[in-house]
Protein backbone atom coordinates (compact mmCIF):
# COMPACT_ATOMS: atom_id res chain seq x y z
CA UNK A 1 0.00 0.00 0.00
CA UNK A 2 1.39 3.44 -1.16
CA UNK A 3 1.77 6.33 1.63
CA UNK A 4 0.40 8.99 -1.37
CA UNK A 5 1.94 10.84 -3.50
CA UNK A 6 4.83 13.56 -2.19
CA UNK A 7 6.37 16.55 -4.24
CA UNK A 8 9.57 17.77 -2.90
CA UNK A 9 10.79 21.07 -4.37
CA UNK A 10 14.10 21.58 -3.89
CA UNK A 11 17.06 18.87 -4.46
CA UNK A 12 19.39 20.19 -1.96
CA UNK A 13 20.48 18.29 1.07
CA UNK A 14 17.11 18.54 2.51
CA UNK A 15 15.32 17.72 -0.26
CA UNK A 16 17.52 14.89 -0.85
CA UNK A 17 17.07 13.52 2.85
CA UNK A 18 13.45 14.33 2.81
CA UNK A 19 13.17 12.05 -0.97
CA UNK A 20 15.01 9.08 0.72
CA UNK A 21 12.84 9.44 3.90
CA UNK A 22 9.83 9.11 2.24
CA UNK A 23 10.16 6.77 -0.49
CA UNK A 24 11.42 4.65 1.80
CA UNK A 25 8.48 4.19 3.96
CA UNK A 26 6.13 3.95 1.19
CA UNK A 27 5.31 7.22 -0.65
CA UNK A 28 5.65 7.98 -4.21
CA UNK A 29 8.02 10.38 -4.79
CA UNK A 30 8.75 13.15 -6.97
CA UNK A 31 11.63 15.98 -6.80
CA UNK A 32 11.97 18.90 -8.70
CA UNK A 33 14.97 20.55 -8.92
CA UNK A 34 15.41 24.29 -10.66
CA UNK A 35 19.28 23.88 -11.01
CA UNK A 36 20.15 20.95 -13.56
CA UNK A 37 22.21 19.20 -10.87
CA UNK A 38 21.82 18.43 -6.80
CA UNK A 39 23.25 19.45 -3.68
CA UNK A 40 22.23 22.59 -3.37
CA UNK A 41 24.53 25.13 -2.08
CA UNK A 42 27.41 22.22 -1.84
CA UNK A 43 28.24 21.19 -5.48
CA UNK A 44 31.48 21.69 -7.43
CA UNK A 45 32.18 23.07 -11.02
CA UNK A 46 35.29 23.24 -13.52
CA UNK A 47 37.31 26.39 -13.44
CA UNK A 48 40.36 26.96 -15.31
CA UNK A 49 40.99 23.12 -15.31
CA UNK A 50 40.24 22.36 -11.59
CA UNK A 51 37.29 20.70 -10.03
CA UNK A 52 36.53 23.33 -7.55
CA UNK A 53 34.21 23.29 -4.89
CA UNK A 54 31.41 26.43 -4.53
CA UNK A 55 33.05 26.58 -0.63
CA UNK A 56 34.82 24.83 1.85
CA UNK A 57 31.73 22.17 3.05
CA UNK A 58 33.07 20.39 6.35
CA UNK A 59 31.29 17.97 9.07
CA UNK A 60 31.96 17.04 12.37
CA UNK A 61 31.38 13.46 14.37
CA UNK A 62 28.74 15.15 15.78
CA UNK A 63 26.64 15.83 12.89
CA UNK A 64 24.84 12.32 13.06
CA UNK A 65 22.03 13.09 10.71
CA UNK A 66 24.93 13.60 7.30
CA UNK A 67 27.06 11.16 8.10
CA UNK A 68 23.64 8.54 8.10
CA UNK A 69 22.91 10.25 5.14
CA UNK A 70 26.55 9.78 3.36
CA UNK A 71 26.06 5.91 4.06
CA UNK A 72 22.62 6.07 2.50
CA UNK A 73 24.01 7.55 -0.25
CA UNK A 74 26.82 4.92 -0.32
CA UNK A 75 29.13 8.10 -0.19
CA UNK A 76 31.00 7.41 3.45
CA UNK A 77 34.12 6.01 1.76
CA UNK A 78 34.17 9.60 -0.17
CA UNK A 79 34.98 10.96 2.57
CA UNK A 80 37.64 11.38 5.65
CA UNK A 81 36.87 12.08 9.58
CA UNK A 82 39.73 12.65 11.65
CA UNK A 83 40.36 9.64 14.51
CA UNK A 84 40.91 12.61 16.74
CA UNK A 85 40.40 16.41 16.64
CA UNK A 86 43.94 18.22 15.04
CA UNK A 87 43.37 21.67 13.78
CA UNK A 88 46.86 23.51 13.26
CA UNK A 89 46.48 27.20 13.69
CA UNK A 90 48.85 29.59 11.85
CA UNK A 91 50.06 33.03 12.79
CA UNK A 92 52.42 34.97 10.71
CA UNK A 93 56.33 34.25 10.65
CA UNK A 94 55.30 30.44 10.29
CA UNK A 95 54.54 29.86 14.17
CA UNK A 96 52.16 26.75 14.68
CA UNK A 97 50.30 25.70 17.66
CA UNK A 98 47.99 22.68 17.48
CA UNK A 99 44.42 22.13 19.02
CA UNK A 100 44.47 18.68 19.41
CA UNK A 101 42.28 16.25 22.06
CA UNK A 102 43.33 13.65 23.85
CA UNK A 103 41.42 10.85 25.47
CA UNK A 104 40.29 12.29 28.64
CA UNK A 105 36.48 12.82 29.14
CA UNK A 106 35.22 15.82 28.22
CA UNK A 107 35.77 18.82 28.93
CA UNK A 108 39.23 17.50 30.03
CA UNK A 109 40.35 16.41 26.76
CA UNK A 110 41.00 20.36 25.73
CA UNK A 111 42.79 20.96 28.53
CA UNK A 112 46.65 20.16 27.19
CA UNK A 113 45.81 21.53 23.99
CA UNK A 114 45.06 25.08 25.86
CA UNK A 115 47.67 24.73 28.10
CA UNK A 116 50.37 24.38 25.26
CA UNK A 117 48.04 27.01 22.66
CA UNK A 118 50.70 29.38 22.76
CA UNK A 119 49.24 32.60 20.79
CA UNK A 120 47.90 33.51 23.57
CA UNK A 121 49.70 34.17 27.10
CA UNK A 122 48.82 32.27 30.03
CA UNK A 123 46.22 34.43 31.52
CA UNK A 124 44.24 34.93 28.81
CA UNK A 125 44.27 30.75 28.31
CA UNK A 126 42.99 30.14 32.04
CA UNK A 127 40.45 33.13 31.11
CA UNK A 128 39.19 30.54 28.13
CA UNK A 129 39.17 28.18 30.48
CA UNK A 130 36.58 29.48 32.82
CA UNK A 131 34.65 30.77 30.23
CA UNK A 132 34.47 27.47 28.43
CA UNK A 133 33.08 25.97 32.31
CA UNK A 134 30.56 28.78 31.81
CA UNK A 135 29.29 28.17 28.76
CA UNK A 136 28.52 24.52 29.10
CA UNK A 137 26.04 25.91 31.90
CA UNK A 138 24.34 27.91 29.09
CA UNK A 139 20.83 26.76 28.04
CA UNK A 140 20.57 27.10 24.38
CA UNK A 141 16.96 26.52 24.71
CA UNK A 142 16.40 29.65 27.07
CA UNK A 143 15.18 32.79 25.57
CA UNK A 144 17.40 34.89 27.69
CA UNK A 145 20.41 33.07 26.27
CA UNK A 146 18.63 33.49 22.70
CA UNK A 147 17.96 36.97 22.90
CA UNK A 148 21.58 37.60 24.02
CA UNK A 149 24.81 38.74 21.66
CA UNK A 150 27.56 36.09 22.43
CA UNK A 151 29.78 38.54 22.13
CA UNK A 152 28.55 41.00 25.03
CA UNK A 153 28.40 37.52 26.86
CA UNK A 154 32.26 36.81 26.00
CA UNK A 155 33.20 40.35 27.32
CA UNK A 156 31.46 39.93 30.90
CA UNK A 157 33.65 36.36 30.76
CA UNK A 158 36.21 39.06 30.46
CA UNK A 159 37.70 37.81 27.30
CA UNK A 160 39.46 40.21 25.30
CA UNK A 161 39.73 40.88 21.63
CA UNK A 162 42.98 38.28 21.35
CA UNK A 163 41.00 35.59 22.89
CA UNK A 164 38.05 36.08 20.72
CA UNK A 165 39.87 36.19 17.45
CA UNK A 166 42.51 33.26 18.69
CA UNK A 167 39.71 30.75 20.04
CA UNK A 168 36.09 31.82 20.28
CA UNK A 169 36.07 32.95 16.48
CA UNK A 170 38.11 30.74 15.32
CA UNK A 171 35.21 27.91 16.03
CA UNK A 172 31.83 30.52 15.90
CA UNK A 173 32.68 32.26 12.92
CA UNK A 174 32.97 29.49 10.11
CA UNK A 175 30.26 27.34 11.59
CA UNK A 176 27.67 30.34 12.73
CA UNK A 177 28.75 32.52 9.59
CA UNK A 178 28.77 35.26 11.94
CA UNK A 179 31.64 37.46 13.95
CA UNK A 180 30.79 36.43 17.70
CA UNK A 181 30.12 40.03 18.14
CA UNK A 182 26.50 39.48 16.21
CA UNK A 183 25.21 35.70 16.53
CA UNK A 184 23.45 34.63 19.11
CA UNK A 185 24.67 33.54 22.73
CA UNK A 186 22.17 30.47 22.68
CA UNK A 187 23.16 29.93 19.10
CA UNK A 188 26.84 29.91 20.06
CA UNK A 189 26.41 27.39 23.14
CA UNK A 190 24.97 24.98 21.11
CA UNK A 191 27.62 25.02 18.77
CA UNK A 192 30.22 24.80 21.55
CA UNK A 193 28.39 22.43 23.45
CA UNK A 194 27.57 19.91 20.38
CA UNK A 195 30.87 19.80 18.73
CA UNK A 196 33.46 20.77 21.90
CA UNK A 197 32.15 20.80 25.29
CA UNK A 198 29.83 17.35 26.02
CA UNK A 199 31.84 14.31 24.03
CA UNK A 200 35.61 14.30 23.12
CA UNK A 201 34.82 12.84 19.85
CA UNK A 202 31.97 15.04 19.07
CA UNK A 203 34.76 17.86 17.01
CA UNK A 204 36.55 15.67 15.11
CA UNK A 205 36.43 17.13 11.56
CA UNK A 206 35.64 15.54 8.37
CA UNK A 207 35.58 16.96 4.16
CA UNK A 208 35.10 15.26 1.48
CA UNK A 209 37.90 13.24 -0.40
CA UNK A 210 36.29 14.08 -3.79
CA UNK A 211 34.39 17.48 -5.44
CA UNK A 212 31.10 17.29 -3.40
CA UNK A 213 29.30 17.14 -6.94
CA UNK A 214 30.50 13.96 -6.35
CA UNK A 215 28.47 12.95 -3.40
CA UNK A 216 25.65 15.67 -3.46
CA UNK A 217 24.64 15.14 -6.79
CA UNK A 218 26.21 11.88 -8.29
CA UNK A 219 25.95 9.58 -5.51
CA UNK A 220 22.55 10.95 -4.17
CA UNK A 221 21.17 10.35 -7.95
CA UNK A 222 22.03 6.71 -7.76
CA UNK A 223 20.48 6.54 -4.06
CA UNK A 224 17.36 8.33 -5.14
CA UNK A 225 17.21 5.98 -8.03
CA UNK A 226 17.27 2.85 -6.33
CA UNK A 227 14.64 4.29 -3.77
CA UNK A 228 12.28 4.64 -6.71
CA UNK A 229 12.18 8.41 -6.31
CA UNK A 230 11.40 10.38 -9.43
CA UNK A 231 13.97 13.45 -10.55
CA UNK A 232 13.43 16.10 -12.30
CA UNK A 233 16.12 18.35 -13.19
CA UNK A 234 15.52 21.76 -14.53
CA UNK A 235 12.53 22.04 -13.95
CA UNK A 236 11.51 24.78 -11.09
CA UNK A 237 8.31 24.65 -9.24
CA UNK A 238 6.65 28.70 -10.09
CA UNK A 239 3.50 27.87 -7.93
CA UNK A 240 2.21 25.63 -4.72
CA UNK A 241 -1.92 25.23 -5.08
CA UNK A 242 -3.94 23.93 -2.94
CA UNK A 243 -7.26 22.24 -4.26
CA UNK A 244 -9.34 20.83 -1.71
CA UNK A 245 -7.11 18.19 0.46
CA UNK A 246 -3.93 17.67 -2.28
CA UNK A 247 -2.17 20.37 -4.02
CA UNK A 248 -1.04 20.98 -7.26
CA UNK A 249 2.61 21.95 -8.03
CA UNK A 250 3.21 24.61 -11.18
CA UNK A 251 6.76 23.50 -12.89
CA UNK A 252 8.25 25.86 -15.27
CA UNK A 253 7.81 24.35 -18.85
CA UNK A 254 6.73 21.09 -17.57
CA UNK A 255 3.09 19.64 -16.71
CA UNK A 256 1.49 20.55 -12.97
CA UNK A 257 2.33 17.82 -10.72
CA UNK A 258 -0.86 16.50 -8.59
CA UNK A 259 0.47 15.92 -4.89
CA UNK A 260 -1.00 14.62 -1.38
CA UNK A 261 1.90 16.10 0.55
CA UNK A 262 4.74 18.83 -0.31
CA UNK A 263 7.46 19.53 0.56
CA UNK A 264 8.89 22.81 0.16
CA UNK A 265 13.08 22.38 0.55
CA UNK A 266 14.14 25.83 -1.00
CA UNK A 267 15.95 28.80 0.77
CA UNK A 268 14.19 31.18 2.90
CA UNK A 269 13.56 33.76 0.65
CA UNK A 270 12.03 31.35 -2.02
CA UNK A 271 9.92 29.73 0.31
CA UNK A 272 8.27 33.23 0.90
CA UNK A 273 7.87 33.53 -2.52
CA UNK A 274 6.42 30.26 -2.89
CA UNK A 275 4.10 29.87 0.18
CA UNK A 276 0.60 29.69 -0.79
CA UNK A 277 -1.83 31.78 0.97
CA UNK A 278 -3.32 30.04 3.99
CA UNK A 279 0.34 28.51 5.28
CA UNK A 280 0.21 30.52 8.16
CA UNK A 281 3.74 31.19 8.39
CA UNK A 282 4.84 34.99 8.40
CA UNK A 283 6.74 35.93 5.09
CA UNK A 284 7.96 39.08 6.53
CA UNK A 285 9.72 37.28 9.35
CA UNK A 286 11.24 35.06 6.69
CA UNK A 287 12.81 37.59 5.23
CA UNK A 288 14.01 38.59 8.44
CA UNK A 289 16.50 35.77 8.66
CA UNK A 290 18.55 37.67 6.48
CA UNK A 291 21.39 36.78 4.54
CA UNK A 292 25.50 36.19 5.41
CA UNK A 293 28.35 35.50 3.02
CA UNK A 294 31.06 33.31 2.40
CA UNK A 295 33.85 34.08 0.16
CA UNK A 296 36.30 31.62 -1.17
CA UNK A 297 39.85 32.28 -2.70
CA UNK A 298 41.15 29.33 -5.03
CA UNK A 299 44.69 29.37 -5.29
CA UNK A 300 47.09 27.30 -7.23
CA UNK A 301 50.51 27.06 -6.26
CA UNK A 302 53.57 25.69 -8.37
CA UNK A 303 54.57 23.53 -5.34
CA UNK A 304 53.65 22.48 -2.19
CA UNK A 305 53.10 25.27 0.37
CA UNK A 306 51.26 23.58 3.10
CA UNK A 307 51.95 20.31 4.61
CA UNK A 308 48.49 19.88 6.30
CA UNK A 309 45.22 19.03 5.11
CA UNK A 310 43.94 22.24 6.11
CA UNK A 311 44.95 24.94 8.94
CA UNK A 312 43.54 27.95 10.66
CA UNK A 313 44.94 31.45 10.53
CA UNK A 314 45.11 33.96 13.94
CA UNK A 315 46.23 37.92 13.41
CA UNK A 316 46.01 37.60 9.74
CA UNK A 317 43.18 38.28 7.32
CA UNK A 318 43.22 34.38 6.60
CA UNK A 319 40.60 32.37 8.66
CA UNK A 320 40.78 28.77 6.90
CA UNK A 321 42.91 27.04 4.67
CA UNK A 322 42.40 24.10 2.83
CA UNK A 323 44.48 21.89 0.60
CA UNK A 324 42.14 20.08 -2.28
CA UNK A 325 44.30 19.39 -4.61
CA UNK A 326 44.00 15.36 -4.36
CA UNK A 327 39.95 16.34 -4.70
CA UNK A 328 41.08 18.25 -8.13
CA UNK A 329 42.41 15.64 -9.69
CA UNK A 330 46.08 17.39 -9.53
CA UNK A 331 49.31 15.85 -9.87
CA UNK A 332 51.60 18.70 -9.68
CA UNK A 333 51.59 21.78 -7.26
CA UNK A 334 49.23 22.93 -4.60
CA UNK A 335 45.40 23.71 -4.96
CA UNK A 336 44.44 25.52 -1.80
CA UNK A 337 41.26 27.16 -0.93
CA UNK A 338 40.80 30.42 1.39
CA UNK A 339 37.70 30.21 3.20
CA UNK A 340 36.00 33.14 4.63
CA UNK A 341 32.80 33.64 6.55
CA UNK A 342 31.07 36.35 7.75
CA UNK A 343 32.37 38.12 4.68
CA UNK A 344 30.66 41.34 3.86
CA UNK A 345 33.85 43.54 3.55
CA UNK A 346 35.34 40.40 1.26
CA UNK A 347 31.97 40.84 -0.93
CA UNK A 348 32.94 43.90 -2.91
CA UNK A 349 36.16 43.49 -3.36
CA UNK A 350 37.94 43.30 -6.39
CA UNK A 351 39.34 40.42 -7.33
CA UNK A 352 42.63 42.45 -7.69
CA UNK A 353 42.58 43.48 -3.70
CA UNK A 354 41.42 40.10 -2.69
CA UNK A 355 44.73 38.91 -4.57
CA UNK A 356 46.72 41.06 -3.54
CA UNK A 357 45.69 41.02 -0.02
CA UNK A 358 45.55 37.28 0.50
CA UNK A 359 48.52 36.21 -1.33
CA UNK A 360 50.69 38.34 0.91
CA UNK A 361 49.07 37.19 3.93
CA UNK A 362 49.31 33.61 2.70
CA UNK A 363 53.08 34.14 2.17
CA UNK A 364 53.42 35.04 6.04
CA UNK A 365 51.44 32.52 7.32
CA UNK A 366 53.29 29.73 4.84
CA UNK A 367 56.77 30.26 4.42
CA UNK A 368 57.32 28.32 1.29
CA UNK A 369 54.18 29.91 -0.11
CA UNK A 370 56.66 33.38 -0.35
CA UNK A 371 58.93 31.16 -2.96
CA UNK A 372 56.03 29.50 -4.75
CA UNK A 373 54.37 30.72 -8.02
CA UNK A 374 51.07 31.00 -8.08
CA UNK A 375 49.39 29.79 -11.50
CA UNK A 376 45.88 30.16 -10.84
CA UNK A 377 43.72 32.71 -8.70
CA UNK A 378 40.58 33.06 -8.78
CA UNK A 379 37.47 33.77 -6.17
CA UNK A 380 33.62 32.68 -5.65
CA UNK A 381 31.18 34.42 -3.50
CA UNK A 382 27.52 33.17 -1.99
CA UNK A 383 26.02 36.29 -1.01
CA UNK A 384 23.46 34.43 0.55
CA UNK A 385 25.15 31.48 2.07
CA UNK A 386 23.29 31.14 4.94
CA UNK A 387 20.58 32.89 7.26
CA UNK A 388 21.85 35.02 10.07
CA UNK A 389 21.88 33.56 13.60
CA UNK A 390 21.57 37.05 15.17
CA UNK A 391 19.54 37.44 18.57
CA UNK A 392 16.46 36.63 18.19
CA UNK A 393 16.65 35.17 14.86
CA UNK A 394 15.46 31.73 16.24
CA UNK A 395 11.75 32.83 16.57
CA UNK A 396 11.87 33.89 13.13
CA UNK A 397 12.43 29.64 12.39
CA UNK A 398 9.38 27.81 11.60
CA UNK A 399 8.79 24.81 12.14
CA UNK A 400 8.55 22.22 9.01
CA UNK A 401 4.38 21.99 9.95
CA UNK A 402 2.74 24.83 8.04
CA UNK A 403 -1.68 25.63 8.40
CA UNK A 404 -2.16 23.80 5.51
CA UNK A 405 -2.42 19.77 6.34
CA UNK A 406 0.67 18.30 3.91
CA UNK A 407 2.27 21.16 3.38
CA UNK A 408 5.67 20.79 4.98
CA UNK A 409 8.89 23.13 5.17
CA UNK A 410 12.79 22.08 5.01
CA UNK A 411 15.50 23.70 4.98
CA UNK A 412 18.53 24.35 7.03
CA UNK A 413 16.95 28.07 8.13
CA UNK A 414 13.78 25.51 9.46
CA UNK A 415 14.20 25.64 13.64
CA UNK A 416 15.81 22.45 13.64
CA UNK A 417 18.11 23.85 16.40
CA UNK A 418 21.43 23.71 14.34
CA UNK A 419 23.02 26.37 12.43
CA UNK A 420 22.86 26.93 8.78
CA UNK A 421 25.19 23.37 8.24
CA UNK A 422 25.01 20.58 6.44
CA UNK A 423 23.74 18.72 9.41
CA UNK A 424 21.06 21.05 10.23
CA UNK A 425 19.60 20.72 6.20
CA UNK A 426 19.30 17.18 6.87
CA UNK A 427 17.86 17.35 9.72
CA UNK A 428 15.28 19.49 8.73
CA UNK A 429 14.37 17.30 5.60
CA UNK A 430 14.32 13.94 7.76
CA UNK A 431 11.74 16.22 9.95
CA UNK A 432 9.99 17.35 6.84
CA UNK A 433 9.56 13.87 5.55
CA UNK A 434 7.88 12.41 9.36
CA UNK A 435 5.60 15.35 8.84
CA UNK A 436 4.38 14.83 5.55
CA UNK A 437 3.92 11.36 5.51
CA UNK A 438 1.68 11.68 8.86
CA UNK A 439 -0.44 14.10 6.94
CA UNK A 440 -0.89 11.48 4.11
CA UNK A 441 -2.00 8.78 6.55
CA UNK A 442 -4.38 11.41 8.56
CA UNK A 443 -6.09 11.95 5.15
CA UNK A 444 -7.65 8.08 3.95
CA UNK A 445 -9.58 9.33 1.14
CA UNK A 446 -6.59 9.69 -1.00
CA UNK A 447 -6.55 9.43 -4.15
CA UNK A 448 -3.20 7.37 -4.21
CA UNK A 449 -4.71 4.70 -1.66
CA UNK A 450 -4.84 0.97 -3.11
CA UNK A 451 -1.88 2.12 -5.58
CA UNK A 452 1.47 0.27 -5.88
CA UNK A 453 4.53 2.99 -5.91
CA UNK A 454 6.60 3.17 -9.10
CA UNK A 455 9.73 1.80 -8.45
CA UNK A 456 11.49 3.13 -11.77
CA UNK A 457 13.00 6.43 -11.41
CA UNK A 458 13.35 8.65 -14.29
CA UNK A 459 15.84 11.65 -13.92
CA UNK A 460 15.09 14.08 -16.45
CA UNK A 461 17.60 17.08 -17.77
CA UNK A 462 15.49 18.82 -20.50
Amino acid sequence: MTRGRVVIVGGGLAGIAAALDCARDGAEVTLVESRRRLGGAAYSFTRDGIVADNGQHVFLRCCTAYRDLLARLDATDLVTLQARLAIPVLAPGGHVAWLRRSALPAPLHLAGALARFNHLGLKERLGVARAMRALRDVDPEAPAAEGRAFGDWLREQGQGAAAVEAVWGLIARPTLNLDPADASLAQAAFVFQAGLLRHPAAGDVGYARVPLSAIHDEAARRALALAGVEVRLRRGATAIVTEGRRFRVEVNSAPTLEADAVILAVSHDRAARLLPAGAGVDVVELTRLGRSPIVNLHVLYDRRVLAEPFAAGVRTPVEWIFDRSASAGLDAGQYLVVSLSAAEAQLDMTVEDLRACYLRALAELLPAASGARVETFFVTREHAATFRAVPGARALRPGPRTAIPGLVLAGSWTDTGWPATMEGAVRSGQAAAREALAAVVRRPESAHNGTTPHRASLVRTA
